[in-house]
């Protein structure tokens, strides 16, 4: 049975893909795999008020609870998705990532993810 090492290992893989991390709710690292330069700690914990804020915009909207959201900047995106009731996983890819695919493949995936964390 793959591990959640497995899945970060796969993810990291990626055309385009710098960092993957994967955090509970309260924005500890559970495992990550990131480029030199970047902190897997200090990501996971910049997650967790990012999505208390889009949470209370879908309360507003009433849109149902928070389930994934894709932020651009200038060098690149970050994906930000809700695995599992506990945690949540960060994704930051290049602009010439496949990002259509890497969404299709988390909303696709999302159950078996969660059954990792």
């Amino acid at each position: 049975m793959p591990t959640i090492r497995d899945l970060v290992s796969a993810l990291r893989r990626r055309d385009g893909v710098d960092a993957v991390v994967v955090l509970g709710r309260d924005g500890l690292l559970i495992d990550g795999a990131v480029e030199s330069g970047l902190d897997a700690d200090g990501l996971a914990a910049h997650v967790p008020p990012l999505v208390g804020a889009a949470s209370e915009l879908a309360q507003a909207l009433s849109r149902g609870p928070f389930g994934l959201s894709v932020l651009e900047y200038e060098r690149g995106l970050a994906v930000v998705s809700a695995v599992s009731p506990d945690a949540f996983l960060l994704v930051l890819v290049r602009r010439e990532a496949n990002l259509a695919q890497l969404l299709f493949d988390l909303r696709r995936h999302r159950p078996q993810i969660a059954a990792l964390i």
